[in-house]
């Protein structure tokens, strides 16, 4: 799998996978985007899957009880989240999937040499988002773009569900995201990518390409070269 120019890397958002219940309509159709790809142009996939409502429900259940809970517990709690969701996506493609999840960007041992067309990721260590992880996992396989999979279609300029007038965005520079949304991570904020993972990026010199999970025939245009609608965020 390592620099296989016709590898793509998708950073799966969890409000896709477990929006309130498992969205089986999503993953029903994502699959058969994903294995009419793999058929059709012989193309291989780098899946990163999200916690969703799962790492949600389980951290105020805890709340709910306890007080005694760090930020530390609470990331582990999604942490695990996420990789349910990784089991849940790579059972989705068995027969086309490695039969292991990742956990660890710097352990990619057997996914070198791995034939199978696709790999399933997941969240790594308290202090690493799954966007983190997509882009230190892009690094290693050599992959320069990161289709960032989630409920946000494009950038805006400012919140589209609280402001009438904002604006979407369809290129920009990393320095100009950093300067809209600043260096540090809010709960809530509509971004397609976290601060820390944005920065690595930046400095790794990787494209990401934003695209909303709601109509998946922009992902098909976009893997298929064509025109899409969504926001491209890359180094100036």
């Amino acid at each position: 799998m390592h620099q296989h120019e016709n590898t793509y890397i998708i950073s799966l958002g969890g409000s896709l996978i477990v929006p309130g219940e498992i969205d089986t309509e999503f993953l029903s159709n994502f699959r058969s985007l994903i294995i009419d790809q793999i058929e059709k142009s012989n193309r291989k996939f780098m899946l990163i899957t999200g916690g969703g409502q799962t790492a949600r429900r389980y951290v105020n259940a805890v709340s709910g009880i306890t007080n005694a809970m760090t930020d530390e517990d609470r990331d582990w709690l999604g942490i695990h989240a996420t990789r349910l969701n990784a089991q849940l996506v790579r059972n989705l493609f068995k027969g086309y999937a490695y039969d292991r999840i990742n956990k660890n960007p710097h352990e990619l041992e057997g996914f070198y040499e791995c034939t199978d067309s696709v790999m399933v990721a997941a969240g790594w260590r308290p202090g690493a988002s799954t966007d983190y992880v997509s882009t230190m996992l892009a690094r290693h396989l050599g992959i320069t773009t990161i289709i960032n999979l989630s409920n946000i279609d494009y950038i805006y300029d400012k919140d589209p569900r609280k402001f009438d007038d904002a604006q979407k965005i369809e290129d920009m520079s990393w320095a100009e995201f950093r300067q809209m949304f600043g260096g540090e991570w809010k709960p809530g904020l509509h971004t397609p990518i976290d601060p820390m993972a944005a920065e690595y990026a930046e400095r790794e010199d990787l494209s990401v390409v934003t695209i909303g999970g709601d109509d998946l025939s922009n992902l098909q245009k976009y893997l298929d070269g064509e025109k899409f609608e969504g926001s491209i965020i890359k180094n100036g």
